[in-house]
C-alpha cells in the first residue's frame, strides 16, 4: 500500500490556503487510498524566534483542526513530530549525508535568512538544517508520496537526493519518495497581495482567511480583497492576479473551473460576494467541529498519544537499520 507523509508547521493559525491546498485533499482522498501519516511538525517551528507557550498552543490547535477537518484516526496516523524521537535520531545521520552547498541553495533559506538579517536578527543554524529534518520526517517511514505545495517541492527533491546518496553509499535503506500536488488551489494567494502565498505567519492578517475566523470576519476579508485594473472578470494569473486568486478559491469551493466562472461574472463585486459566501459555508462545519473537540482535550490527547505510538512503531525499524548501515555500533 502506498505510504504518504505530510505535515503542518505550528508557526501560525491554519488558513484557508492550508485547507484548500493540502488538508482537504488529505481528508477526502489521501487517508482513504494510502497508509497515511499526518504530523504537526512542531520542531520546525523552532528555527526562528518563538514564544514556547504559543508553539504549544498552536500545536494543539493544529492537531484539533486536522481532526475537525475530517482526518480519521481509524484511517490514518495523526501525531506530533516531537513525540517520536526517530525524527531527530535520523536527522543527524542525514546531516552527515547532506552538503553545505546544497542546503545553502534552498530558496526558503535564502529568503528567510535575508529577511532575518535585514531586520537585525541572527540566523539560527536550524534554519539552514531544517530541510534535513524534513527529509528525516519523510524517510523514517519509507514514504512513497509527499503531498506538498510548490514552495516545498525543492525540499522533497533534496529528500530524494539524500535517500539515493545514502542508499548508494551504505546499502539500500530508504524508499525514494516523490512530491505530489493537488490539481486545484494548490497555492492560495494573500487577498491583499495576490502575488504572495497566503501564509500562516504573515505579520498582517488582512489578506488571510484563518480557519477559525468567524463568518463575518472571513466575509469582510474577501469583500476587501485586492482586485485588478479594468472591469472585466478574466482568469489570467499574470495580468489579473487578484481576480485569478478569487476565481481559484471559488472554483476550489466546488463552483466550477476558474475559466468557466470568469465567463459567468460581469463585475468584481459579484465575484467577491459569491466567493465570500462559498468560503463561509465551506468552513462552517469545520469550525463547529473544532469547537466540539476543543471542549474535549482528553480525546485529542488520546489520538495524539496513539498516533505517536503507531508512528514510532513504523519509524524505529527504519532508523535502526540506518544506524547499522552507516556504521554505528548497536546498543546492547
Amino acid at each position: 500500500m502506498t505510504r504518504i507523509f505530510s505535515g503542518v508547521k505550528p508557526t501560525g493559525h491554519l488558513t484557508l490556503g492550508n485547507y484548500l491546498g493540502a488538508v482537504r485533499r488529505w481528508v477526502e482522498v489521501d487517508q482513504h487510498r494510502a497508509d497515511a501519516l499526518f504530523s504537526v511538525v512542531d520542531l520546525h517551528a523552532l528555527t526562528v524566534e518563538h514564544d514556547p507557550a504559543r508553539v504549544r498552543r498552536l500545536s494543539r490547535q493544529a492537531a484539533t483542526l486536522l481532526l475537525a477537518a475530517g482526518l480519521d484516526p481509524a484511517l490514518c496516523t495523526v501525531f506530533v513530530q516531537s513525540h517520536v524521537d526517530e525524527h531527530t535520531r535520523l536527522s543527524y545521520l542525514l546531516e552527515c549525508t547532506a552538503t553545505d552547498g546544497e542546503l545553502r541553495r534552498m530558496i526558503q533559506y535564502k529568503e528567510k535568512s535575508a529577511r532575518a538579517l535585514a531586520s537585525g536578527d541572527s540566523v539560527r543554524f536550524s534554519l539552514l538544517s531544517y530541510p534535513v529534518l524534513m527529509a528525516a520526517d519523510i524517510l523514517a517511514y519509507r514514504t512513497d508520496e509527499v503531498p506538498v505545495g510548490d514552495d516545498q517541492t525543492q525540499h522533497v527533491e533534496l529528500t530524494r537526493d539524500l535517500a539515493v546518496r545514502f542508499n548508494q553509499r551504505y546499502g539500500h535503506t530508504f524508499a525514494v519518495p516523490k512530491a505530489t500536488r493537488p490539481p486545484v488551489a494548490a497555492r492560495v494567494m494573500d487577498l491583499q497581495d495576490p502575488t504572495s502565498k497566503m501564509g500562516k505567519s504573515h505579520e498582517s492578517g488582512a489578506g488571510i482567511v484563518y480557519l477559525l475566523d468567524d463568518a463575518d470576519v472571513a466575509r469582510k476579508k474577501i469583500m476587501r480583497a485586492v482586485t485588478d485594473s479594468g472591469q472585466e472578470v478574466e482568469y489570467d494569473r499574470k495580468t489579473k492576479p487578484g481576480v485569478a486568486n478569487l476565481l481559484e478559491i471559488l472554483a476550489a469551493c466546488g463552483a466550477g473551473t476558474p475559466d468557466e466562472l470568469a465567463a459567468a461574472y460581469d463585475s468584481y463585486g459579484a465575484l467577491k460576494k459569491d466567493t465570500a459566501e462559498a468560503v463561509v459555508e465551506l468552513l462552517r462545519p469545520l469550525r463547529e467541529r473544532h469547537a466540539e473537540l476543543a471542549a474535549d482535550p482528553g480525546y485529542v490527547d488520546g489520538v495524539l498519544k496513539e498516533g505517536a505510538e503507531r508512528a514510532r512503531g513504523m519509524a524505529r525499524p527504519v532508523v535502526d537499520a540506518a544506524y547499522r548501515a552507516i556504521g554505528l555500533l548497536p546498543a546492547g
